[in-house]
């Protein structure tokens, strides 16, 4: 881990300090190919072991979003070198500079073994990320990057206090995973409530949840669409890796306790997917959907948390499978913008005869979001379903599907007007890279064949990550 932190700080300083685009495309394919290697080689050797400086173990759960981090961040940077093209060489080499740094915290939030730790990594995806939502220095995208910066602080400032009451159950003062595990039972039952409460909320901003899910919505739509795959699934899932440390930490407390938090998770997941379906259908911008579309379906998933069980198993497998789904959908929009220059639901159409190929790969992008069979959340939805109907929660059952048929009606209307409906800006039919559309069909197939067939290896390890 030593290594990979200093080679990857070296080379997002050779991005930085680079005179041409062929060094930063350099130093970004040596950065990725370091984030390989780390991944292929944890793969090889996966057994919890903790990294160089101890504060890090190399899990199931890190590895599997590590390898969808890495398998994103590859198409994001070929999407990225095209997207930004036209900008100046400063802009170009501090937004790969940054999406380095990024990839690198991000990293560290899914195997740090320690509280403390992962709190540290996930205010640096702060930093970070600000920086890239800043790209354009406009107006929109100071708005955004500010109150991203306030709103995530304010967020991490609420998880350090409920790491702070994690403090009181343990004996010797430290924050790592495995002594909390070991300890946590014999807590006080109401500092545990207000500690979950405190860093579930803070961590929100990060997941995308119910309550400080609006600073997913406004930093998706001031960065660039590349970055923005990158922000709704490899970070997003760091939010998720962060509260599900806590809540199995939580598994271990038999009764009241975890009956409460699991309780709260329901609470949270209904209201996410709530907000998510009233507002996709309220915004006039596609960034701004596909990112109320992340907050709906991030609801779903701490819907399944709280409900536990099979459901628990669906949640994991529900994100892992919408970081391929959604981050084709943004590197598809990445192409809409060049054609359109704009985001604008009302004024773009007719894309079924422009650009075909991104055109359908919208189509399908849209079927498998929507959880239409073959998709890969159909399986996890059902799950959750069918653990909502063991459990006799009828009115979960009832408010669910209310909700989702909002969901499939945004969504389907939305992706029909973008493809059928006349269009009514002006065109840059030169900017037609059907090549990218073609690399960002390659994610959705991906999520497709999760969708008809769940390798063994993938199955056993949720299983592993889900076992209480």
């Amino acid at each position: 881990m030593i290594e990979y932190l200093i080679l990857s700080i070296l080379f997002a300083s050779a991005a930085f300090l680079s005179r041409s685009r062929r060094a930063v495309d350099i130093a970004a394919g040596c950065f990725f190919g370091v984030q390989v290697v780390l991944a292929a080689l944890l793969v090889s050797d996966a057994r919890g072991s903790v990294g160089d400086l101890g504060i890090f173990a190399f899990d199931t759960l890190g590895i599997l979003f590590h390898l969808l981090m890495v398998l994103t961040l590859g198409f994001v940077m070929l999407h990225s070198r095209r997207y930004l093209h036209e900008g100046t060489l400063a802009a170009y080499r501090t937004y790969f500079a940054l999406l380095m740094l990024l990839s690198t915290a991000i990293t560290c939030v899914y195997y740090a073994d320690n509280a403390a730790v992962t709190w540290i990594f996930l205010e640096a995806t702060t930093i970070c990320s600000a920086g890239i939502i800043y790209y354009r220095h406009d107006q929109h995208a100071l708005e955004a990057t500010w109150k991203y910066i306030f709103i995530c602080s304010t967020g991490i400032a609420m998880a350090y206090l409920g790491i702070l009451l994690l403090c009181t159950v343990v004996r010797d003062g430290s924050l790592d995973y495995s002594s909390l595990a070991a300890t946590i039972s014999g807590g006080n039952p109401l500092y545990l409530k207000v500690a979950f409460l405190l860093i579930v909320a803070g961590y929100s901003c990060k997941m995308e949840i119910f309550p400080l899910y609006t600073v997913g919505v406004d930093a998706n739509f001031a960065a660039p669409a590349p970055a923005s795959a990158f922000i709704s699934t490899a970070l997003v899932n760091a939010g998720f890796v962060a509260i599900m440390r806590i809540y199995l930490l939580y598994a271990r407390c038999e009764g009241e306790v975890f009956d409460w938090a699991r309780h709260v998770l329901i609470l949270i997941g209904i209201v996410t997917l709530a907000v998510g379906a009233m507002f996709l259908r309220r915004t006039n911008n596609y960034k701004r959907f596909l990112s109320y579309s992340t907050i709906e379906n991030m609801g779903i998933v701490a819907i399944g948390m709280g409900v536990g069980g099979a459901a628990l198993w669906a949640a994991v497998f529900h994100v892992a499978c919408h970081t391929l789904v959604k981050s084709s959908l943004f590197l598809q929009l990445g192409v809409v913008r060049q054609i359109y220059d704009s985001y604008r639901i009302n004024r773009l159409g007719d894309y079924i005869n422009i650009n075909r190929v991104g055109a359908v790969g919208i189509l399908i992008g849209t079927v498998v979001l929507l959880a239409f069979p073959p998709s890969p959340l159909f399986i996890s939805e059902i799950v959750v379903f069918r653990e909502i109907v063991a459990a006799g929660d009828w009115w979960l059952i009832a408010a669910m599907l209310v909700l989702l048929c909002m969901v499939i009606y945004a969504v389907w209307s939305r992706a029909l007007r973008l493809n059928y409906h006349p269009n009514q800006d002006e065109l840059h039919l030169s900017h037609v890279d059907r090549r990218l559309s073609y690399s960002a069909m390659i994610l959705l197939l991906g999520a497709i064949v999760l969708g008809l067939w769940q390798p063994e290896a993938l199955s056993r390890a949720i299983d592993t990550i889900t076992t209480l």
